[in-house]
């Protein structure tokens, strides 16, 4: 197999993308520029998105001299103009292995919430590589089944045969503004669709999607503004569980705060779905914060739980959700009630290169996976500009790489599931599971 040659790629002003001719490709682990393994990087998955990162130098290895160079001019021969770091945003399904190398202190502000990718150009395929890993292989999620030419007569009627539904009118809102995929599915009447209750959190994250307390990363969505009632959720959620294919509602959506504050009304729901059909998925997503609400959530019956978090060590867990009222070992104490209950327990695990593979990172995580039994591993994204990430947690050093952290996982927890999407009760715990990793 011949060895590959991969360019850096930059923008310039205009935001023309283009390989660097004389910079090799870099990335980053954390704050460190590192030099991309083989297992680090795929062909740029279908339907991800470049674009770039505004002021900041591009940083390579200089085909030279072989030596790190920070770079913001092409060479004169090039015409020896300005020219910026790309990133990739990468399509679901993928988990990102490396960051973009680049002069961060340079960029013009914080940078919106996306998750940034390193991505170089190969020049003997002549195509873009990402620095990625696939986790899932579920296609429901791909972009071309999401056509807004056909949504919209859809939300239409759907509106017009519901006009009293406050719930349906901020789903409309979501597929139509937000562009909401699981909104969309609603619409379209398949797959996964979200069911938002609560306008409140009890956690203040950095970088939520739906609430900012500062302008430093304006929010990409407003929040839900009321608690629908058991009749507006049973609305919306029993049609889609009788009838839609691969039908799954879920609590807990990025156009709310968190679902568990509002358990009561969750709980009621839930076993009014229940007696209209036992078909479909019922999902949770939440921060799991009260553990006796999940007691009450899974009586209820609910068939899954997701619960977000972003380190297994308590001092970066905090640092980030920097919530109020509860405490990581409440989260904790809430995934050992989910197991006991039966409930497929799931990670919403907000990775991020150079954190989430550090040594201290993977052995707490392996300490909790044991301590729990967690099913499944959703390798989620965090989407939020590097720098601040990396100030909030007071986070220094490099990982032992993402993929040998999925490797080291995996061989600890053979049972272990990995995956980016929420599955049917059907699909839990499919066949091969155990042996189900790396996707080729």
């Amino acid at each position: 197999m011949f060895k590959k040659t991969f360019l850096a790629v930059v923008a310039d002003e205009k935001g023309e993308v283009f390989e660097h001719p004389e910079l090799l490709f870099a990335g980053m682990s954390g704050s460190a520029v590192v030099r991309p393994k083989g297992e680090d990087l795929i062909p740029l998955p279908a339907g991800s998105r470049l674009f770039t990162i505004p002021g900041a130098p591009v940083i390579g290895f200089d085909s030279r001299s072989n030596r790190a160079a920070t770079v913001d001019r092409l060479p004169k021969r090039w015409g020896g103009g300005k020219i910026q770091a790309v990133s990739t945003f990468l399509t679901p399904g993928f988990t990102r292995t490396l960051l973009p190398a680049a002069d961060y202190s340079r960029q013009c502000g914080t940078l919106p919430l996306w998750s940034y990718t390193a991505v170089g150009w190969c020049v003997e395929e002549e195509r873009f590589y990402a620095a990625a890993v696939q986790v899932d292989r579920n296609p429901q999620w791909r972009p071309e089944h999401f056509d807004d030419r056909e949504l919209d007569p859809l939300v239409r009627q759907r509106l017009a045969d519901h006009p009293d539904n406050r719930l349906l009118e901020q789903l409309a809102r979501c597929a139509i503004d937000y562009h909401c995929f699981a909104a969309k599915n609603l619409f379209f009447r398949r797959w996964e669709a979200p069911l938002p209750v609560s306008p409140a959190c009890n956690a203040r994250c950095v970088g939520c999607i739906s609430l900012q307390e500062s302008d430093c990363c304006p929010s990409s969505q407003e929040r839900l503004t009321f608690v629908p009632t058991v009749e507006e959720l049973c609305e919306v959620a029993v049609p889609h569980l009788k009838a839609a294919e691969n039908a799954i509602v879920s609590f807990g959506q990025g156009c709310e705060g968190d679902p568990i504050l509002q358990a009561d009304t969750v709980c009621a729901a839930v076993k009014a779905m229940r007696r209209a059909t036992e078909r479909g998925t019922v999902n949770f997503n939440s921060n799991a914060s009260i553990p006796d609400a999940v007691d009450r959530l899974a009586e209820s019956g609910i068939d899954s739980i997701r619960v977000s978090i972003n380190s297994a060590q308590e001092h970066w867990y905090n640092a980030y959700y920097r919530q109020r009222g509860y405490t990581f070992a409440d989260v904790v104490e809430s995934l050992k009630r989910a197991r006991r209950h039966g409930l497929f327990t799931m990670l919403n695990y907000l990775v991020f290169p150079g954190v989430s593979d550090q040594r201290a990172e993977v052995d707490a995580l392996k300490g909790l996976v044991g301590e729990i039994g967690v099913d499944l591993i959703q390798m989620r994204n965090l989407s939020l500009d590097p720098t601040l990430y990396l100030g909030t947690l007071g986070a220094q050093g490099r990982g032992i790489g993402m993929v040998a952290m999925l490797r080291e996982l995996k061989a600890a927890f053979p049972k272990l599931q990995y995956g980016y999407f929420n599955r049917t009760k059907e699909s839990f715990f499919p066949k091969g599971f155990e042996t189900d990793w790396p996707i080729r």
